[in-house]
């Protein structure tokens, strides 16, 4: 990763003083250790008339993963090291949360705007430019004009090619980025320091409470009013909403403090009104429950199984659609079904609610001659608990021996694992998950399966579809071709 900060002076003023304000000699090349890599400030050029402060930070991505898997092992819930994405990836080169965190490391005085040497150029605006050759743009040019040019820079964000040679590939998600405008160098990098990571939209560590005290300290005199405030607030927390309406909240109060007009009862009802305008994401298991549910109506279903149904969350909500008139839990553990019981209530349920609904123990490796003749079956985030030669077990009781009409699987989407900041690189999101698949992987799966048992298949993904690494659920429906309601024997299956 690489950044440039170039001042221009004159004979009263020279561009040298860059040296004084950022606490590091122009003649002297230096490195810092980072937390993810190490740091390079060194100056290209440093004359009267011109400066420019160079930084570079060095990451190892394969370092990255091994740090994350202590000491480079394997065990239990972890990908395996031959997972591609977790040692090929833009951290080396993209400016992202990493640089940021080194700019905070290296700069961390200058950023406070002390200068005991130069405290009249500390307080003024410099004419500077800053160049980031590479910069992860979730939303292209347009949002880094709308992130920036508020704080008075001139913007130019060129689209990066995918491939100079082959143009009609169109532009990737990077920009070459350069910042031009009379700023405090206080100001300029507290500015990188909260919109690098809002650009790429991912922090690669975890993001706790404290975050959001670093956030107001960087933002403090161009955050509270800036028209791209909830969107800069939200990606830089990685849309932790709780912290995020801390932040907001925070914000506010600090603008209507800040007011010479601000009544005090506007004080006091500035958390309610950001709390009743927060716009709260949907979360993944409403939207994949809610994804099923549409799969379900769009096949015609009524009679419906839900294979490894936990504590019952589906099941309450297909119950809430009169459309569904036979619901069915089924689950190996005695207590799950329990929990599920309780959540339904059903002791408490209408005679003709609960003729609706049944619970059933079993095992989903087992042929089970109750779970035949149903118009659909559900497998949602079932499969990947499931050890990999046991899977065949599971297939034949299902698409074999069951056959419903429709058979729905979600599964985790493994390539999104990297979008989670929460989770450690390589590791799977359940320490009970015996694998997960990419999108690749889920087909290469699904497709046989299809065909063995008489079934077409198609895919869908649930949640936000990212470009590069797809949604966070992937969904495959498998239809049975024809009107055989045939129970297959092991030996026809095979």
């Amino acid at each position: 990763m690489f950044l440039t900060i170039t001042a221009t002076g004159t004979d009263a003023a020279p561009a040298t003083d860059l040296g004084f304000l950022l606490h590091k000699h122009p003649d002297k090349a230096q490195e810092f250790a980072t937390a993810r890599g190490t740091a390079h400030v060194f100056y290209p050029e440093a004359t009267a008339a011109r400066c420019t402060a160079a930084l570079l930070l060095d990451v190892d991505p394969v370092g990255l993963v091994r740090a994350a898997r202590g000491n480079g092992g394997k065990g239990k819930g972890r990908t395996p090291d031959s997972a591609l994405a977790q040692y090929v990836n833009d951290r080396p080169y993209a400016a992202s949360s990493l640089l940021a965190v080194a700019l905070g490391r290296v700069f961390r005085t200058a950023m406070t705007g002390v200068s005991r040497t130069r405290p009249e150029r500390a307080a003024a605006p410099l004419p500077l430019r800053v160049e980031v050759p590479a910069v992860p743009a979730r939303g292209g040019p347009e949002l880094v004009r709308r992130l920036f040019a508020p704080m008075g820079w001139q913007v130019t964000a060129d689209p990066v090619p995918l491939d100079p040679a082959f143009p009609e590939w169109g532009d990737s998600r990077y920009v070459s980025l350069a910042l031009d405008g009379e700023v405090r160098l206080a100001d300029a990098l507290r500015h990188l320091y909260v919109l690098l990571p809002v650009l790429d939209d991912a922090k690669h560590y975890g993001v706790t409470p404290d975050e959001v005290d670093k956030l107001l300290r960087a933002g403090e005199g161009w955050l509270e009013d800036h028209p791209e405030q909830r969107l800069i607030t939200g990606r830089y927390l990685s849309r932790r909403w709780s912290l995020a309406r801390e932040a907001l909240e925070r914000l506010e109060l600090a603008r209507l403090a800040e007011s010479d007009d601000a009544e005090p009862e506007e004080l006091d009802n500035a958390v309610d009104e950001t709390a009743d305008t927060e716009e709260k994401p949907v979360p993944l298991a409403v939207q994949r429950r809610a994804a099923i549910a549409e799969a379900l109506r769009a096949a015609g279903a009524a009679r419906v199984l839900d294979l490894g149904c936990g504590q019952g969350q589906l099941v309450k909500e297909l119950l809430n659609d009169r459309r569904f008139t036979e619901i069915v839990g089924v689950d190996v553990s005695v207590r799950a079904l329990a929990a599920a019981g309780r959540r339904l209530r059903l002791d408490r349920l209408g005679e003709r609610q609960a003729a609706r609904v049944t619970l059933l123990q079993s095992a989903l490796t087992y042929t089970d001659r109750r779970l035949a003749g149903y118009d659909a079956a559900v497998l949602s985030e079932v499969v990947e608990h499931v050890d990999p030669p046991r899977l065949p077990a599971l297939e034949y009781a299902v698409l074999g021996s069951a056959r419903p009409a429709t058979v729905i699987v979600t599964t985790p989407n493994a390539e999104y694992n990297v979008r989670w900041e929460s989770l450690p690189a390589g590791h799977v999101r359940h320490a009970d998950h015996r694998f997960e698949w990419t999108r690749a992987e889920f087909r290469a799966w699904a497709g046989p399966v299809a065909a063995r048992f008489g079934y077409t298949v198609a895919y869908r993904g649930v949640g936000p579809d990212d470009p590069e690494v797809g949604p966070p659920t992937q969904l495959a429906v498998f239809t049975r071709t024809g009107t055989d309601n045939h129970v297959a024997t092991p030996k026809e299956a095979s």
